[in-house]
């Protein structure tokens, strides 16, 4: 995957050497700017905007994503308890397949509770039962796939052959609709208008027959809405569009969006060698504190890289064990020698919450940046109790 984001914004006057290494350092007032664009969208639609806490999860700016957004979306149990101990409005829960045990609580804590098969919907009944009958009052949902593929890599794409995500559009019936508030429905990854309205085109077919059934449609995440090269008036019309001709309450429940540039991830060269071309090894390693780099794969944008430099470009790595453990090929703004402090760009969503110990290299510690003011505060710190209590 080619990365979409990368802007340095206000980063390109931080000083690196203001915090320890590594260190994620999250921009504010970026993040604020962020979620002023999707309100402003959900007020000019009518609709509903949730935040993704599975991309971005960093609760001590909960009041801040509570001053613009309607509520988050969870992806089960100990999300859904984070959003009710920290974060505003309403709760959105889907898991591709809940535990008996933990369901109950789910219900008690959500507003929304989206299944993935009609399956599990009617195995739960007696468990929806117990949680109404003790106060809980929750809407139930359907999570369909659209079986229209729209994403750039097939492990992303949630319409992928063969996907286990969502009960497959073209088995829907009567007897799935009846007892359905809402239906949900995931098929982005990174993207702009237009896949989502051809996933509409091939969703609508199956569903219009039901429209005024539902009070929910929620559309996912997937939404790239804060990026500068989204066409977000088209995408107003689009939603007046499908509430008006739905009837229903739409739901939008970016992830990335809210955090799109807001972070970055500094680190510290430790060592320099030669093998056939020149390497460094970081405090910062991709299989620990920026896993998608080796999952999806994507190279992260770097702040201030030399992009047109004539020199040989150095590949950076991490300091694991994992011979995979590679960042990328880069054009260094600074020597490359030990003690040298690089940062790499977009990484306040999904690297934060993906975090792992792995080798017991160090967690990054977090940093809230106000770039409006300078402000800078440590949010939090990781220690070797940290790795030790993960282990038995």
């Amino acid at each position: 995957m080619e990365t979409k984001a990368g802007d340095p914004g206000a980063f390109a006057q931080f000083d690196l050497n203001r915090v320890d290494s590594p260190a994620f350092v999250i921009d504010a007032s970026k993040l604020r700017a962020n979620l002023q664009i999707l309100a402003e969208i959900r007020d000019a639609a009518d609709i509903k905007m949730l935040g993704a806490l599975k991309a971005f999860s960093m609760w001590s700016v909960a009041p801040i994503m509570g001053d613009y957004l309607d509520g988050v979306c969870s992806s089960g149990l100990w999300e859904s308890r984070l959003a009710g101990e920290f974060y505003d409005g309403e709760i959105s829960t889907y898991c591709a397949a809940f535990k008996p045990d933990e369901l109950l609580e789910v219900c008690r804590l959500s507003d929304h509770v989206i299944f993935n098969t009609p399956g599990q919907m009617e195995r739960a009944a007696l468990v929806m039962e117990q949680a109404r009958s003790t106060g809980g009052g929750f809407d139930v949902g359907l999570r369909i796939n659209p079986m229209h593929a729209v994403g750039e890599v097939e492990k992303y794409d949630p319409s992928a052959p063969f996907s286990r995500l969502g009960f497959p559009i073209d088995q829907l019936d009567d007897e799935h609709i009846e007892p359905l508030d809402g239906l949900h429905f995931h098929n982005l990854c990174e993207q702009g208008l237009e896949p989502l309205l051809d996933t509409w085109e091939a969703v609508k077919q199956h569903i219009e027959p039901y429209f005024g059934h539902f009070k929910w449609i929620n559309l996912g995440g997937g939404h790239h809405i804060t990026r500068a090269d989204y066409d977000r008036d088209a995408l107003v019309e689009f939603l007046i569009e499908i509430k008006e001709e739905t009837g229903a309450e739409i739901y939008m429940e970016p992830g990335e969006a809210i955090a799109l540039d807001a972070g970055i991830l500094t680190g510290t060269i430790l060592d320099t060698h030669w093998n056939g071309m020149p390497l460094a090894i970081t405090d910062i390693s991709a299989t620990c504190h920026m896993p998608d780099v080796i999952e999806a794969p994507y190279r992260p944008a770097m702040l201030g890289e030399d992009e047109d430099g004539t020199g040989d470009p150095v590949r950076l790595g991490g300091p694991s064990c994992l011979a995979g453990d590679v960042i990328g090929d880069y054009q260094l703004p600074v020597p490359c020698e030990a003690g040298q402090k690089i940062a790499f760009l977009d990484q306040a969503h999904y690297s934060m919450v993906k975090t792992n110990t792995f080798n017991g290299v160090q967690l990054p510690s977090i940093w809230l940046w106000e770039s409006a003011s300078d402000q800078l505060e440590q949010i939090k710190s990781f220690g070797y109790e940290d790795f030790r209590n993960r282990l038995s």
